[in-house]
């Protein structure tokens, strides 16, 4: 998989596949392009494939967590993961947006953010909630969620460690 991904220079809409659920064993990939990005700490990593196979074991209905895939040459290269914020009228989390490290910057996180709000809003949801870290690593994360049109909402001092803030963003759909 690597080795032809490596060569990729562009991608056309045409080349990607955007489509609903995980299907049995894909927490392994959730959990190898989670890692490839170099910015999770392991972790994270395994939180990120619990949630992939929770929602493979129980449905995303049940388990309340919902992914949508990205596959390039038939073979998953990103994901989201979201889900309606318990005891809220028609707000969701975005948990997860990632992509495989050596597709960055082709456009798929764009277009997976594009597919998953369609989705989110097709479920009735009005809002969407993104979390992430104040860390210098993170800064390209806080980039593209405002090229996405999402607004900082909160900053948490010092929350995940000190110096570390947490980062609320928020979406009107």
């Amino acid at each position: 998989m690597e080795n032809s991904i490596n060569k990729v220079t562009e991608l056309k809409s045409e080349d990607l596949i955007f489509r609903d659920g995980l299907f049995q064993g894909e927490d392994m990939i959730i959990k190898e392009i989670t890692r490839s990005t170099g910015v999770f700490h392991e972790d994270e990593i395994e939180i990120a494939q619990e949630l992939a196979l929770e929602s493979i074991q129980k449905g995303p209905d049940q388990s309340g967590y919902h992914f949508v895939v990205c596959e390039y040459q038939k073979k998953p290269v990103g994901y989201t993961c979201y889900g309606e914020i318990p005891c809220t009228k028609d707000r969701y989390d975005l948990y997860w947006i990632v992509v495989l490290h050596e597709l960055r910057g082709m456009h798929i996180g764009q277009k997976l953010m594009g597919v998953t709000e369609d989705k989110v809003k097709e479920k009735g949801g009005k809002k969407i909630y993104i979390e992430t870290s104040s860390r210098d690593l993170y800064v390209g994360t806080r980039k593209f969620y405002e090229k996405c049109l999402y607004k900082v909402e909160a900053i948490f001092k010092d929350f995940y460690d000190d110096g570390d803030d947490k980062w609320v963003f928020v979406k009107n759909l």
